[in-house]
């Protein structure tokens, strides 16, 4: 044979058998990858082909699918008050994705999950009947929440302090995701991102802000489990006014009047005394205080219940002085609702920390469980005694301190407010915080609350946890007890 002949021959053999490597890799290795892609049409027509899966609140669906009419995309999401519940299910656009719920399940939402076929479905890649997400959102707690707020800005978690499971979560101004779930909602969409109040944010799990004098409650944990003080009802070592250690910055108590000076820890969050806690944290140091606050969930890197929350932060690296105004909930501490809504959780419990989840169970279309979420999946984050006097105290705080718009006839409720400074100098309102418990002894139901109203309007003197934030938890409360 001709050696160019030959030559050419064996390149061209190479060639061949690099097309079928290239395209054995392709099918067996990046099929996958290249189906999940986001820019992969087939992805989006296959994943509303067929009426999506339904997210259940309460054993109804707070979800739904409509045929489109046209183009290739057969039906498009749809969201029965939407704006209730768009905290909870997140949203599903053809144009511009899926987030929370709708985002982590999607591919049993649309019938795309493994899980829901058969092995010849495996094998053909024949798309099954979709599934179900339910969740563990009480409709009437979440309803309470949602009017509460109105027309604030703010946000605000209700958990059940034994099982952990999440009974509302609302986060407001809130949107409608069915106005952004087709192809041509551009406009809705653009207006939704420059929205100075950002309401396609969970502020719930997405907007750690100062937790103010909230954070109260994890430094009087921290002075308890350490032993700097034996009891909520000890007299502290607390001037008043209290300097902050190495500078000649004075910290002022919101009263003036307040028996501030050497309070007990009990009187200290009764009246909210920042010299008392300010103290404290400067006392036990920063790294006792940041054990504590990791203990209930601060900086923790992936809290997922599923959706995943921002972290909630407890700085490190700081002076006396720092360490100090973080006793009070200021300086660089950050925290979410859920996150405060844990803290009491974990009072309310005992001591014990219950994870906090809103998913209970996922379903294929016949209703047989495909995962599970099950309660009581606990932590000890502080002593039975530690928890006990502490609800003691938040008990104090609602019936004769800072936290009376709180109360509930015939169930005890423990709570403490919250002024968190906003700006540079608080040259912004201040945000308003309630953190809180309830129990009725009749029925033996629990709840715990955190709201927090960033701007409601009102003048910053009218700007207060018990003005503003503590009506709302009442409310959430109240409905809690009665489901």
């Amino acid at each position: 044979m001709n050696r160019t002949i030959r030559r050419a021959s064996v390149f061209c053999l190479l060639l061949v058998l690099a097309l079928l490597g290239r395209a054995t890799w392709v099918q067996a290795y990046q099929a996958r990858a290249l189906a999940d892609d986001d820019h992969n049409r087939r992805k989006t027509i296959a994943q509303y082909a067929q009426p999506l899966g339904d997210i259940i609140v309460a054993g109804s669906p707070v979800t739904g699918s409509k045929g489109t009419q046209a183009g290739d995309l057969a039906y498009k999401r749809t969201y029965t008050q939407g704006e209730l519940y768009a905290a909870v299910t997140g949203y599903s656009s053809q144009a511009y994705g899926a987030t929370q719920l709708e985002g982590i399940y999607s591919h049993v939402l649309d019938g795309t999950d493994d899980r829901l076929k058969n092995p010849l479905d495996v094998v053909t890649g024949k798309q099954a009947a979709p599934g179900s997400v339910l969740t563990t959102i009480d409709p009437d707690v979440q309803k309470a929440a949602y009017e509460a707020l109105g027309d604030d800005k703010g946000a605000a978690v209700a958990i059940d302090p034994r099982t952990g499971q999440i009974l509302g979560m609302v986060s407001t101004p809130s949107n409608d995701p069915s106005k952004i779930s087709g192809t041509s909602d551009g406009d809705t969409w653009k207006e939704l991102l420059s929205d100075p109040d950002k309401p396609l944010t969970n502020r719930a799990l997405r907007q750690p802000l100062a937790p103010g004098s909230t954070f109260k409650l994890v430094v009087a944990s921290a002075a308890l489990e350490n032993g700097l003080y034996s009891s909520v009802d000890e007299r502290t070592d607390s001037p008043d006014p209290y300097t902050l250690p190495g500078t000649s910055t004075v910290l002022k108590n919101e009263s003036a009047s307040a028996p501030c000076e050497n309070a007990t820890l009990r009187t200290a969050l009764q009246y909210s005394c920042n010299n008392v806690f300010a103290k404290v944290a400067a006392d036990l140091g920063e790294d006792k205080v940041r054990a504590m606050a990791e203990k209930f969930g601060f900086n923790t890197e992936k809290l997922d219940v599923p959706v995943r929350a921002s972290k909630s932060v407890y700085p490190s690296g700081m002076d006396k002085s720092s360490t100090a105004l973080t006793g009070i909930g200021q300086f660089e501490v950050t925290a979410t609702p859920m996150q405060m809504a844990m803290v009491s959780a974990a009072l309310a419990n005992g001591g014990e920390l219950a994870a906090p989840h809103m998913v209970s169970e996922v379903t294929d279309s016949d209703g047989n469980a495909l995962q599970k979420f099950a309660d009581g999946d606990t932590k000890r984050v502080v002593s039975a005694s530690t928890a006990e006097q502490l609800r003691s105290a938040m008990v104090t705080v609602v019936e004769q301190g800072t936290g009376t718009n709180a109360r509930i006839d015939g169930a005890e409720v423990g709570g403490k407010t919250g002024t968190a400074q906003n700006g540079v100098g608080n040259s912004n309102t201040p945000y308003a915080w309630f953190t809180s418990y309830a129990k009725d002894g009749s029925t033996g139901k629990e709840v715990a609350v955190a709201v927090v109203v960033e701007d409601s309007g009102s003048a910053r003197s009218e700007v207060s946890g018990n003005g503003l934030a503590a009506p709302i938890a009442q409310k959430m409360m109240k409905a809690a007890l009665t489901r």
